[in-house]
């Protein structure tokens, strides 16, 4: 998967002349903030190089992530057309990027975000789409800014970031300004697996239904070790791979999501694949995740003929 095109140019134009250097630094102390999920007050990207960094280091996979769970979300709901977004903790714009990319529908965008050099980043991109986008500055674990419901809330990448005991109550507060779905995204870790399980059990009690990935309301049938998650190819651009260090043209974004929505999917439930399948001649194994709160592997092969076919075509993260 690639940035859209637009979004690529406005990238380029913003890191022209940062010297490599710089946002190698500054990428590699934005990494590690993100690794050890640090929350000590501060925002990780509270400065223009680090805004660059981002963009230059993060951005593709991020935008890869999210724009992967909308096209479930899509799959699972086709009559969703969203006119309108919320997007809690923006970022310089990926969701609202995806969102476009998904729904020509989409109209108008209500994007809150702490970090006021993120939000010019994300002002400067979002200038010449066709999306009206109010941006406003906020901190998601305060109260929050008077706000109408949106078709489409998200909040990606941004739970890792907050303190724990805060959750509920935002979690809370998306729900009640959601009028379609909800939509979390997180890194695809074992800790963000679990802080998804916790959305998503305060969800479905607040009467929410879940639309993707998961067939069922049941209990998680995983258990530590083992956690879902999936995965999404990001190219790489030759600056996106200088300033990592990379010799490789892409990466493998691991990330986990939730789509609750307040009406339930009209598309039946499918089973899950839930790793990456295993062929072999005549054959293929698929670890699915089922409608009646299971997970098994199952062995496909000739004699299953049409589901056989299926099988064959599945990948890691799609419905079966």
């Amino acid at each position: 998967m690639e940035l859209p095109a637009q979004l690529r140019q406005g990238v380029d134009a913003l890191l022209e002349g940062t010297p490599l250097a710089a946002l190698k630094d500054a990428g590699k102390a934005l990494s590690g903030r993100y690794r050890a999920e640090v929350r000590d007050g501060r925002l990780h990207m509270a400065d223009d190089l680090a805004v660059k960094a981002y963009l230059a280091q993060r951005l593709p996979a991020t935008f890869a992530a999210v724009r992967a769970a909308m096209g479930a979300l899509e799959e699972a709901r086709p009559g969703f057309s969203p006119a309108t977004l919320l997007d809690i903790g923006a970022g310089p714009g990926t969701a609202l990027w995806a969102a476009s990319d998904t729904w020509p529908s989409l109209g108008r965008a209500t994007l809150l975000e702490a970090s006021a050099p993120v939000r010019a980043a994300g002002q400067a991109l979002a200038r010449e789409m066709p999306v009206r986008c109010d941006w406003l500055s906020g901190d998601a674990t305060l109260a929050l800014p008077a706000i109408e419901a949106a078709d489409l809330v998200t909040l990606a990448y941004v739970l890792d970031e907050l303190p724990p005991a805060s959750l509920p109550k935002l979690v809370d507060r998306l729900w009640a300004l959601t009028a379609g779905t909800l939509l979390v995204v997180e890194p695809g870790t074992p800790a963000g697996w679990r802080r998804i399980l916790d959305v998503r059990a305060q969800l479905i009690a607040a009467g929410g239904h879940v639309t993707a990935p998961c067939p069922h309301h049941a209990a998680c049938p995983l258990a530590a070790p083992d956690w879902c998650h999936f995965s999404r190819r990001v190219a790489r651009s030759r600056l996106h791979r200088l300033a990592k260090d990379a010799d490789v043209p892409w990466e493998d974004e691991k990330f986990i999501y939730l789509a609750v929505s307040r009406e339930p999917a009209t598309a039946p439930n499918a089973a899950r694949v839930l790793a990456p399948p295993r062929a072999g001649s005549g054959k293929v194994a698929l670890k699915l995740c089922r409608p009646d709160g299971t997970a098994v592997e199952r062995l496909f092969t000739k004699r299953d003929g049409e589901a056989y076919k299926a099988a064959r075509r599945a990948d890691w993260g799609d419905a079966l």
